[in-house]
């Protein structure tokens, strides 16, 4: 922790930035500054819930466990920062790895993959990539299938990687059992009435990076920005309203919750890297578990496949997939009127917001 902090007093470069380099480029084994919210202490605060606001029957529909046995945490200095380490129920997370992989990269929804191939080459990403990603062994060179090419899905109102904007004419429906999912976190964390519209999944590999950006481009800002991980674990930065701000660096494990409201909602933040889960196995022991044979009725979880999980469980060996909800628009607003725009709104350059070895000398890159 002391190198950490050393680079925080350092003159020149902003300090954000100083972290930023310093989590990306350090061995794995200098981590000691890293806020983990599974042994809580040091600045970590416990957050009070709505518990009333989430049925149990409505977070097992979900695939959660019942708000009243989350445990959820804030950092001091950062109001409206929600850090909620799993409480998925067993099995249920493989729901949502599948969802990222298989369904939530299809038509209509938009890929990066779009931007540099053929629209008939990127209708089957699973189809086309299951059986080489089961192949797969250890050898690095070997070639990668085209779900491992994914870098970001966007959901709902289809985000514009060109203009940070979101608009009207470029909106697909938004997946049903995803916004369930966020709807229940949304209402245990105090916020009544979320409208899941627009979502972008990143998909990370450990030589990934997403660059420091503020999510502003959603027209309203009172309404909480929800991040879901599954996979292998991350370092995620959480900076201040200016860049000059350090950072706290925290992990996100498997299951982990994140959400950003209020003050905390307009922060810099970043993850400089990807890092294999703690538990020193290929894959973390929540992602072993077999979901309940018995779902209640209504439930958004459907059973996996033993040939599709093992498809999911090949792909996060060395994986990690993140959804980022939002709420684009509040009660009674519309997007402006725009005028030059390409219709759909696809940004030029697959490499908007994610950075990784091979690719150094572009900028880090912004999402929103």
């Amino acid at each position: 922790m002391a190198a950490a902090a050393a680079l925080t007093r350092e003159g020149g470069e902003d300090a954000f930035r100083r972290l930023f380099r310093f989590y990306r480029q350090r061995d794995a084994s200098d981590l000691r500054g890293v806020v983990d919210f599974s042994a809580p202490g040091g600045q970590m605060v416990r957050s009070q819930l709505s518990i009333s606001s989430v049925s149990d029957q409505d977070a097992y529909r979900a695939g959660l466990q019942p708000v009243s046995q989350w445990k959820a945490y804030g950092l001091s200095g950062y109001p409206g920062f929600i850090f909620i380490p799993n409480p998925f129920l067993p099995g249920c997370q493989r729901h949502w790895v599948k969802q990222c992989l298989k369904l939530y990269p299809e038509k209509p929804n938009v890929c990066n993959l779009d931007l540099h191939m053929a629209p008939e080459k990127t209708i089957d990403l699973w189809g086309q990539s299951k059986e080489q990603l089961k192949r797969k062994g250890s050898n690095k060179w070997e070639p990668r299938s085209l779900l491992e090419k994914l870098r970001w899905v966007t959901l709902g109102y289809h985000y514009n990687w060109d203009t940070k904007k979101y608009s009207a004419n470029h909106h697909t429906p938004f997946p049903s059992d995803l916004a369930f999912l966020s709807e229940q976190v949304a209402a245990a964390c105090g916020f009544r009435g979320f409208q899941a519209q627009a979502g972008i999944l990143n998909y990370y590999h450990f030589d990934s990076s997403l660059g420091i950006h503020v999510d502003e481009s959603e027209l309203d800002h009172s309404r909480p920005l929800l991040s879901f991980s599954f996979g292998q674990s991350s370092i995620f930065l959480l900076g201040g309203l200016k860049r000059e701000e350090a950072p706290t660096a925290m992990f996100m494990h498997s299951g982990d919750i994140m959400v950003m409201s209020g003050f905390s909602r307009l922060l810099y933040h970043a993850v400089p890297r990807v890092l294999p889960n703690p538990e020193g196995t290929a894959l973390p022991s929540c992602l072993d578990q077999a979901l309940s044979s018995d779902l209640p009725v209504g439930s958004v979880i459907e059973h996996s496949s033993d040939e599709d999980w093992q498809v999911c469980a090949k792909y996060l060996q060395s994986s990690r997939i993140n959804m980022t909800i939002r709420q684009v628009l509040g009660e009674g607003q519309k997007f402006p009127e725009e005028s030059g725009t390409n219709g759909k709104g696809q940004a030029l350059s697959e490499d908007s917001h994610h950075e990784n070895s091979k690719a150094k000398r572009h900028k880090p890159n912004t999402v929103s």
